[in-house]
């Protein structure tokens, strides 16, 4: 794909204000999709700050409170009390910590795990029939700019990695 010269100075700027406002909204049609997949996924959905903690619980098993605190950027009270409800769902444990024994490691359940892929299988199958709909050359675009916006975005927040799955990226 050829791109001619990059744009400089306010051209650059009202483009990249452009792009913003596109992906805002593009972003609050996500959210709908995401809800809708929640909502469909299981008799016990979960609030979103209690699905960011089994996200960085499946990514990260075993961790404790205040690394899963530091993870969040939540208070430790907020974030035992998100566990408190997560555990009475049986989507989480608790055990003692092997190198602390001041420390509990946080763990996803069986039924914690098998509520995430069935969210997320939900939530792909409705990504794939929209971008489905998409012609072939906007899939290819969409790609390569989703590529991009997730390169910058992890240059820019260092140690806080997005929750990316590489390894499953296929070509449009």
């Amino acid at each position: 794909m050829g791109e001619g010269p990059v744009p400089s100075g306010p051209s650059r700027q009202r483009r990249s204000r452009d792009a913003a406002h596109v992906t805002a909204a593009v972003i609050e049609l996500l959210e709908v999709l995401w809800e809708q997949g929640r909502d469909a996924a299981s008799s016990h959905p979960v609030s979103a700050s209690q699905l960011r903690v089994l996200y960085c619980l499946d990514r990260e098993d075993g961790m404790n409170l205040r690394t899963l605190g530091e993870a969040l950027g939540a208070a430790p009270s907020s974030v035992s009390r998100l566990c408190d409800r997560l555990q009475a769902l049986g989507f989480i444990e608790r055990s003692p910590s092997p190198v602390s024994r001041r420390e509990l490691e946080l763990h996803l359940t069986r039924r914690g795990g098998d509520y995430l892929r069935d969210l997320r299988q939900r939530r792909e199958e409705s990504l794939t029939a929209t971008i489905a709909a998409m012609p072939p050359t906007a899939r290819t675009a969409l790609l390569e700019g989703l590529r991009g916006f997730r390169d910058a975005t992890e240059g820019r927040a260092p140690g806080h990695r997005l929750a990316v799955q590489r390894d499953a990226e296929k070509p449009a």
